[in-house]
């Protein structure tokens, strides 16, 4: 994984890096056998410990090749193909490949991450 920082033409500072999912971030199918509760004192009161409940939402097409992300204080973007000269690039290149990139969502909670994959 790359990582750059870049100021645009604006003096907003960026950073930049790139993502490539892994097989196992790619699943679509539950995997977890049946579990058989153990008879202990613990804090979870259900078998399923994840935050969110159901199925991990589906990579949206054309991310599943990976993307590359930009970032700033406020603003998300994403561009996909990555490009391959995008860690030698100079600062003006990147601000085009981050103006060419489309905003993705930022959610900073789970309950926003579980609205934002039922959506």
């Amino acid at each position: 994984m790359g990582y750059r920082v870049f100021r645009d033409s604006q003096g907003t500072e960026w950073q930049a890096w790139d993502v490539v999912p892994q097989l196992t971030e790619r699943r679509e199918i539950e995997r977890r056998m049946q579990s058989i509760a153990i008879d202990h004192a613990d804090r979870r009161r259900a078998a399923d410990r994840r935050i969110i409940k159901g199925r991990r939402p589906a990579l949206t097409a054309g991310l599943d090749s990976g993307w590359l992300c930009f970032e700033n204080g406020g603003e998300k973007r994403r561009l996909t193909p990555i490009p391959n000269d995008w860690m030698r690039a100079t600062p003006d290149d990147l601000e085009r490949y981050c103006q060419a990139a489309k905003r993705a969502p930022r959610p900073s909670t789970a309950a926003e991450l579980s609205d934002f994959a039922r959506s």
